[in-house]
């Protein structure tokens, strides 16, 4: 058997996975499970139980209402062979075919516009399409992607290109095309219903609805016939349910209310009213431990393939470790954190030409990714690696967080100062070629190297560049990739690069100095660089997205203060401006959740723009936070202020506690969710935690330490038995059951004895603590919200800081060996790596 966790295996699976699924448990859906039963399925929409074998997986989905209670909701197994090979082609055409545009060509969502040109009347969601279905009383097809998704191209060249296929789409049903970046609201609630009745979930998502909105059916990718997989292909499935819509309406729409109301009570979360407590604090250690049982000892990372990046989880162990460095499952946690970005960054998921990380790798060891490079991906990594310095001072990984930093400058960043989605894994192999391929912008055929890296590393020697380049990254004559990691051989021959050696290994081999090696492989990669930007790039969706410029605000800000480097705070600042300018709507107070690239790179919006969700929120709002953490620049602290207030009048749910995902008043969605899984990002609830914590302990607003302790309490539950699953929230509820420390300086901000003070701070790894500085300003920002502050004077007429916990402080203190003394006293820190 196979379970959904090898489904994604080779990362040419039939679907973009929901990361979430590889955890175990189903992301909304707490303590119950939406059960399928095949028969009924069979006998609704089919007739019978013909055609519904054990490997027809994908449709034995069909709404029939099972609890079990008092257990994580667990992936359904699926047989073997329903994913695991593909015969047909897997390439995305190089250019739309020269047809028609339908209505998608006036949006700009880059995915929206790659389905432009297809034989079907794409509808966007809206109430044009729902006023549609209601007068000709057609079901709606929604379909669900986005637009570096490998197998959403892979399904729109199979079906939604042709012709036939279109047309049923157009005639029996209202087909209507979602971004999930633009509407994570639309996605999150089918796909609770995908996850809930199938066991599994990913992109592109298919979902069958009815007028009202109702759930009915719904699975990922479907084949274009019934050749393939041993199942129905999409023009039967698409058959079927229009035939059964016409015979059996009433009983499909009472079927649809029933799985609504299953859904909206499995995802409904609550403090009782206050009555919940809060979790036992050995829950902490059972996250760690359940991490530990999961780790790679040999490989790193957690579970068995595909692995993906989890920075979460680092977050969590770094912080696991900080409460004790001297006990040994603190150690643990550290080295286990450790291990695992040293595996990623010498692993093929790191782009060693280009820099940055790819989505997931597909193998046990980092080797073989799915190539799409997303920008929440960088911008939390970047955090990992700047955390993983921070606590060792081992300057490898600095190296790495710089590295992420320079792709993000360079590839993803909007000339002002806004951050892309995400670059595709699929490309033209040449200017000539007709079909893309996954993987084509970044491997290297053996004898290509062998060209490109012919020179000698020095007049005398025989040791071309290409030999120690070669032995170094594990490039062979046939290719490195495994067969069985390239089903479709698209990898033939082809090498990923990855770290086989050390620096000393290859100097002892070739008889050179370490310094003589490092120049070397340099020279080599800028090499590489420069004939990589000769072939044809993959796609690159320039939408930008609120929520994910806040995290990476959070990188290029933690960078800066960590590595001392004040061009990535400005790189923070410049970006956190423009998000202030287009994303921003200073009329309402409330943010945008997108923005869009013209052809001459000007900033666009369309006509009715999205407003931001409860994520915009949280994360733009720890950006903000360190931010002023890195620059002390007070706007940024009052706007983040300005933005939890906003985010507590739309999303806070007062009668029963934490946020919901969307505000109120949206008819179209029929399912208002709480998120809690921290997964691909973390949780918006858990970010929102934190966030009100330490706007608590810098602002003075005890009501917003209530309300983040509420949130801890509505998913107790969750933390008592699935902490592993809330690494985000476990590292929130540690914050809130230490005392967290108030560091204040006091001082001119641009003057050197004040940056001495703040160099120290930032050389610690102090998470529970906030950063204040201020000068004596009685009327300043802070000194308004914090009167205990407000009278807190400079010692001597020197910069003066002062350690103070819940508003009461110790003796102030103006050199940097006292204050470091002072920290330290209460917080250790490893020199070095174990």
């Amino acid at each position: 058997m196979t379970s959904g966790k090898q489904q994604v295996q080779n990362g040419r699976g039939r679907s973009e996975k929901v990361e979430d699924i590889h955890r175990g448990l189903h992301p909304a859906v707490d303590g119950q499970s939406l059960q399928v039963t095949k028969h009924e399925y069979c006998k609704t929409f089919i007739g019978n139980q013909e055609g519904c074998t054990e490997s027809n997986a994908a449709l034995a989905f069909f709404l029939v209402v099972h609890f079990a209670q008092d257990e994580p909701c667990l992936i359904q197994e699926e047989q073997e062979g329903c994913c695991s090979k593909r015969t047909m082609a897997s390439s995305a055409s190089a250019d739309p075919p020269q047809r028609k545009a339908n209505r998608l060509a006036t949006e700009k969502s880059p995915y929206l516009l790659q389905h432009a040109y297809n034989p079907v009347d794409w509808y966007p969601w809206g109430e044009e399409a729902f006023k549609k279905a209601r007068e000709e009383n057609k079901p709606i097809f929604l379909s669900v992607g986005y637009s570096t998704c490998h197998w959403c191209h892979v399904m729109e060249r199979e079906s939604f290109e042709n012709s036939e296929i279109g047309h049923i789409l157009s005639t029996k049903f209202v087909p209507i095309k979602v971004d999930r970046e633009e509407r994570p609201d639309v996605d999150k609630v089918y796909m609770t219903f995908v996850q809930a009745t199938t066991g599994s979930g990913g992109w592109p998502m298919s979902v069958w609805l009815t007028p009202d909105l109702r759930p009915i059916v719904g699975g990922t990718y479907f084949p274009p016939d019934d050749r393939y997989y041993n199942q129905r292909g999409f023009k039967s499935i698409l058959k079927v349910i229009s035939e059964q819509w016409q015979e059996k309406q009433s009983e499909i729409e009472n079927q649809g209310t029933k799985i609504l109301d299953a859904l909206t009570r499995g995802t409904h979360a609550t403090d009782n009213r206050g009555t919940q407590g809060l979790p036992d604090g050995s829950r902490v250690s059972q996250c760690f431990q359940t991490l530990r049982d999961s780790f790679d000892k040999d490989l790193g990372g957690f579970g068995i393939a595909p692995k993906f990046p989890q920075p979460v989880n680092f977050s969590f162990l770094l912080r696991y470790f900080q409460q004790d460095p001297s006990s040994e499952d603190n150690v643990s946690a550290l080295h286990m954190c450790l291990h695992t970005l040293t595996k990623m960054a010498n692993g093929g998921i790191h782009d060693h030409i280009s820099q940055g990380f790819h989505r997931y790798s597909t193998d046990q060891a980092w080797h073989v990714p799915h190539f799409e490079k997303m920008l929440y991906d960088q911008a939390q990594l970047a955090v990992s690696y700047v955390e993983a310095y921070q606590v060792t001072k081992d300057q490898f990984y600095a190296d790495i967080a710089k590295d992420i930093f320079t792709y993000v400058s360079r590839d993803l960043s909007h000339p002002e100062g806004g951050f892309y989605s995400a670059e595709d894994a699929d490309s033209l192999p040449t200017k000539t070629s007709k079909d893309k391929k996954e993987g084509a912008f970044c491997v290297w055929e053996f004898a290509e190297l062998q060209q490109l890296l012919a020179q000698k590393i020095s007049p005398k020697s025989e040791i071309s560049q290409a030999d120690i380049f070669c032995y170094f990254y594990g490039a062979k004559d046939a290719g490195n990739v495994d067969p069985m990691q390239d089903p479709h051989e698209e990898l033939k021959n082809k090498n990923v690069l990855i770290i086989r050696s050390t620096v000393e290994e290859t100097k002892e081999r070739f008889q050179l100095s370490a310094e003589e090696v490092r120049s070397c492989l340099a020279k080599c990669r800028q090499t590489l660089y420069e004939v990589r930007q000769e072939r044809p790039r993959p796609h690159l969706d320039d939408k930008m997205v609120t929520a994910w410029n806040g995290l990476m605000i959070s990188g290029f800000a933690r960078g800066g203060q960590v590595l001392e480097d004040m061009s990535l705070t400005q790189r923070a600042v410049k970006a956190a401006e423009f998000l202030q300018r287009y994303m921003f709507d200073q009329s309402s107070g409330s943010l945008l959740r997108s923005a869009y690239t013209s052809k001459s790179e000007e900033v666009v919006q369309i006509s009715s723009p999205i407003h931001g969700f409860v994520d915009d929120y949280a994360f733009m709002i720890r950006g903000l936070l360190d931010l002023y953490e890195s620059c002390h620049e007070d706007r940024w602290l009052a706007w983040a202020e300005q933005l939890q207030i906003k985010q507590i009048e739309l999303f806070w749910d007062e009668e029963d506690g934490a946020f919901f995902s969307s505000p109120a008043g949206d008819n179209s969605i029929v399912l208002r969710m709480k998120e809690d899984l921290d997964g691909a990002e973390p949780s918006p609830n858990s970010v929102s935690c934190m966030n009100l914590l330490r706007l608590s302990t810098m602002l003075d607003k005890p009501d917003w330490s209530a309300m983040a302790e509420r949130i801890i309490r509505v998913f107790a539950n969750r933390i008592e038995k699935v902490p592993q699953a809330v690494p985000e929230l476990v590292s929130a509820f540690m914050f809130f059951l230490a005392s967290p420390k108030q560091i204040v300086i006091v001082g001119d901000k641009n003057s050197e004895d004040t940056k001495e003070l703040i160099r120290v701070v930032n050389k610690l790894f102090l998470p529970n603590k906030v950063l204040i500085v201020c000068d004596e300003d009685p009327n300043g920002f802070i000194q308004g919200k914090a009167k205990s502050i407000a009278s807190l004077k400079r010692l001597d007429g020197k910069a003066t800081a002062f350690v103070c916990e819940n508003f009461s402080c110790s003796l102030p203190v103006n050199s940097t060996e006292a204050l470091e003394s002072q920290l330290s006293s209460s917080s250790s820190r490893l020199s070095s790596s174990p």
